[in-house]
């Protein structure tokens, strides 16, 4: 503390995340060597003896494989299986792996609920769990195998820091359901109808007992919702994104990992070395061309924070103004990743998007060839696929998330705006500070067509943890509200989400945002062409207000959250909590 100022001066310490043993070279076990070769390390090497290791795998490089797996969510229920895959190829690679679990949060379970302010907040406890197994240990090289969506930027986020040679194994989609009951009856289903359908409920479009239906057959098995980006930025082997979770496909992909994460210790490939600028734009673009979740913005910018590659929301808003929306998928549209899989994969959409110059071929891939080098073995997309529109027949010319700025959100919004909702609304505010009651105002009828739904203080901070309003919206689609109704909100969306809706609205309520100054009946005009998000209220008078506003107390004030709420950044910067 400086004595005359009075102020805590906090010095950035590096952890030694990349040093390696002197004088280790070219060899593949830079870092494990610091245990297993150094004579002064005997009481490690006898730990190691005792988990089974013999003499000549002393001399391996040594693989940390980081498995997600727990039972209580299908997302995640079959994880621990195909660990057990990666750790058999790993070994018959002439390599050591070495098993670790971390935690993960399934979001459908505490949606709604104060859980849901976990979800977030389980992002950078992933990464900082994997970075600590990996740095005390001194694992030459990582693989993870995530499933439910904040496992992936986690691992992400780690594997950047880390810098050494990883490759990441999605746990793979799920498998559509299908109804069973009345109108029900083979009906497609997904965990987005089990969200909807008490809003179809509420309205009366469906029975009590056609929505229970939905409920029990919606989720089939193992598997999560589809995660692209990973395998765009050049961090999975091909297919990895779009294979069924109990495909056969996915077991052979895991036995595949161990000769290829061999080789990237061989020729000494890191993450760095794949995660540059140009692969993060090819990430950002297959996420516009399929129709991705908002909450790859947030990731995206905390990922590429995490490899030190400049990303700003301006930058996002540049690639979508420039990519077509091209993918008829669900929750807007009518497939699934397993459709897409059938058709040709993730791979076969990384091939159209070269030729026709949405993706930067030149880019290193953890396979240890370029991109082109990997698409130059794809066939592309079977013939008759309706999936993916061609370049000159796009759903939407250009990229469905956009950044909106106004002075309703000055440092920035993030829309989710396919275009079937339209391009401009302008309505009345109805403010709600808690997303319960938004339940009681559709059973009341109290939310008419035209409304503008503001949902607040559920950001980083306010949240805490920026929750997702997937349930507000899912009732408000359910009920028939989705062209009628929009919804703004300074917390977050799930990809399941649709709707005229924007989120991650900066400065968040909790911080004084001017969302926290709204009223019930403001005029509140959102308008994707301009990208501009307003509030219909004069300065003089959203200064007035200001005056006579008072942060909420926090929610929490130990633990987990009350940590995360005091050192996360703005949602614009991507809500990270490991920068000072």
């Amino acid at each position: 503390m400086s004595h005359e100022t009075g102020e805590v001066k906090i010095h950035k310490i590096v952890p030694p995340r990349d040093r390696e043993v002197e004088g280790a070279g070219d060899v593949v076990n830079k870092y494990s060597r610091q245990i297993t070769q150094l004579d002064t390390a005997g009481a490690g090497q006898a730990q190691l003896y005792a988990t089974g290791l013999t003499d000549s795998d002393m001399s391996k490089a040594q693989v940390g494989i980081t498995s997600f797996g727990y039972d209580g969510n299908p997302c995640n229920m079959h994880i621990n299986d195909l660990a057990a895959k990666v750790k058999e190829g790993v070994w018959k690679a002439g390599l050591v792996g070495a098993q670790f679990n971390t935690i993960g949060v399934s979001d459908a379970m505490p949606m709604g609920s104060a859980g849901m302010s976990f979800s977030l907040p389980s992002r950078d406890i992933i990464a900082d769990s994997i970075e600590t197994v990996m740095s005390a240990l001194w694992y030459d090289a990582n693989v993870s195998i995530p499933g439910c969506d904040k496992n992936m930027p986690g691992c992400m986020m780690a594997i950047a820091r880390l810098n050494r040679p990883s490759i990441v194994v999605y746990g793979g989609t799920m498998k559509r359901g299908r109804g069973t009951l009345g109108a029900c009856a083979n009906r497609d289903l997904d965990i987005g109808n089990a969200l909807e359908c008490n809003g179809e409920f509420i309205s009366g479009k469906i029975t009590a007992d056609e929505r229970r239906d939905i409920i029990r057959n919606a989720c089939p098995g193992a598997g999560a919702c589809g995660g692209i980006a990973i395998e765009a930025l050049g961090m999975s082997l091909p297919y990895s994104s779009s294979i069924p979770a109990v495909d056969g496909e996915k077991i052979k992909e895991c036995l595949r990992v161990g000769p290829a994460i061999r080789n990237l210790l061989e020729k000494n490939i890191r993450p760095r070395d794949i995660l540059t600028r140009k692969a993060f734009e090819n990430g950002l673009r297959i996420i516009m061309v399929l129709g991705g979740s908002t909450n790859a913005v947030l990731h995206m910018l905390a990922m590429a924070k995490a490899a030190e590659v400049p990303l700003t929301i301006d930058d996002i808003q540049a690639i979508s103004s420039s990519t077509p929306f091209l993918a008829d998928l669900r929750p807007s549209g009518k497939y699934i990743m397993e459709d897409l899989h059938n058709m040709g994969g993730t791979p076969a959409v990384l091939k159209y998007m070269l030729e026709v110059g949405l993706l930067h071929g030149d880019c290193m891939t953890v396979t240890g060839k370029t991109m082109t080098e990997n698409l130059a073995e794809v066939e592309g997309f079977k013939d008759g696929q309706d999936i993916l529109r061609p370049i000159s027949n796009p759903i939407k010319p250009t990229g469905h998330l956009t950044i909106l700025r106004g002075n309703l959100a000055p440092d920035g919004a993030v829309a989710k705006i396919t275009g079937k909702e339209g391009l401009l609304f302008t309505g009345e505010a109805r403010v709600f500070d808690d997303e319960e009651e938004i339940f009681h105002a559709l059973e009341e009828k109290k939310i008419p067509k035209g409304s503008v739904v503001v949902v607040r203080y559920q950001g980083p901070k306010g949240g805490p943890g920026m929750p997702e309003m997937l349930k507000p919206t899912s009732a408000i689609m359910g009920a028939g509200l989705g062209k009628d109704v929009a919804l703004i909100t300074d917390g977050r969306f799930s990809g399941a989400s649709h709707g005229f809706i924007i989120g991650h609205i900066c400065p968040e309520a909790q911080m004084g945002g001017p969302i926290a100054l709204v009223h019930d009946g403001d005029k509140i005009t959102i308008d994707a062409n301009t990208r501009g998000i307003t509030v219909h209220v004069s300065d003089e008078e959203l200064a007035k207000r200001k005056e006579s506003w008072k942060p909420k107390p926090p929610k929490y004030t130990k633990g987990a959250l009350a940590r995360y709420a005091m050192t996360v950044k703005s949602a614009s910067e991507g809500a990270v909590t490991d920068e000072w």
